[in-house]
């Protein structure tokens, strides 16, 4: 269990705070629950199963943390500015990188944390971007025969990524980052979101956390996590991630795939057996690859980890030390 998440300081040398969930709840205080039964069941993806008791008992605690980091940030900007004897008004945003597998509920995260980061009283702009954007479009995936390695780090536009966050950071009006589209299961061509100078950005993707070779002659290469104020890395057993992808991959093909226009659609015109067989082989083929080379191995690298159990619901929090 938890012991696995630090292998390089187990016991009681680990750079982790561990918390059951009913210990974690207690750190709401008296964080106010600004999100109905409604507005979590629109929020959440497919299969998963958070609902206000979750959000109550898990995201709002984690909300007053972030609250705490953001003040802190905020206090260590007027204090530089006073050293520096700066007029400078612009705060760099707070960026919050989500990272983790697939299907293990990085979306539904990220959108109930933005609804509840945007209703503190201060009334923050919060902002979501999520890495999909940022793969490289299929033709060129197939151009360098990758369409089986999408997802992978070498799948992504890493310079545009990186452009994207030093605008953001460097405070440059309207940024825009590119569109994708899970029904063409491509990039979209000319259209982008625009992202003007946010308070908070939460940047969303499953190897936002992933590091590269570093070059002999000491050059500068940036990572896209050295953007990140806060980190957080949604974990699960990897016998109980599969489980979720085979789940929602057959509930899409009940739904979404059954659209003319899906990337998929052709999925949904087999069998049951066939359709699953499908499935099994993205998953053994694909996305255990990515999870165990890729993803997996960048968990320690994060501020908080969010550690579901068999029922998608968080049963244990990590929380770095400081």
């Amino acid at each position: 269990m938890w012991e696995k998440v630090d292998q390089l300081a187990p016991g009681q040398y680990s750079p982790y705070r561990l918390f059951s969930a009913n210990e974690w709840s207690e750190f709401r205080a008296d964080t106010p629950l600004t999100l109905t039964a409604d507005e979590v069941k629109r929020l959440r993806s497919l299969g998963d199963p958070i609902d206000l008791d979750e959000v109550r008992h898990i995201y709002l605690s984690l909300s007053r943390l972030l609250s705490a980091h953001v003040e802190a940030s905020q206090l260590l900007f007027h204090q530089r500015k006073q050293f520096l004897n700066m007029d400078d008004t612009f705060k760099t945003p707070f960026i919050i990188g989500i990272a983790g597998s697939v299907a293990v509920g990085k979306s539904t995260t990220a959108r109930i944390l933005k609804e509840l980061l945007a209703r503190w009283p201060s009334s923050p702009k919060v902002d979501l971007v999520t890495t999909d954007g940022f793969l490289y479009p299929n033709d060129v995936l197939r151009e360098h025969n990758m369409m089986d390695r999408k997802g992978f780090p070498e799948s992504y536009d890493v310079g545009a990524l990186l452009r994207f966050l030093s605008a953001i950071k460097a405070g440059i009006d309207k940024v825009q980052a590119p569109l994708y589209s899970h029904l063409s299961y491509d990039v979209l061509p000319d259209e982008y979101i625009t992202i003007d100078k946010p308070d908070i950005l939460i940047f969303e993707g499953i190897n936002v956390l992933q590091v590269r070779d570093l070059p002999e002659d000491g050059k500068m290469v940036p990572f896209v996590s050295d953007f990140f104020d806060f980190s957080i890395y949604i974990d699960a057993e990897t016998d109980q991630i599969h489980k979720w992808y085979i789940d929602r991959f057959m509930s899409l093909r009940e739904t979404a795939f059954q659209n003319p226009k899906s990337f998929f659609h052709r999925y949904s015109q087999l069998s049951e057996t066939a359709a699953r067989s499908i499935g099994e082989g993205l998953w053994e083929n694909i996305n255990l690859i990515n999870l165990r080379e890729n993803i997996l191995p960048t968990r320690p690298r994060a501020d908080l980890i969010l550690r579901k159990g068999d029922d998608h619901l968080i049963e244990e929090v990590a929380l770095r030390k400081i």
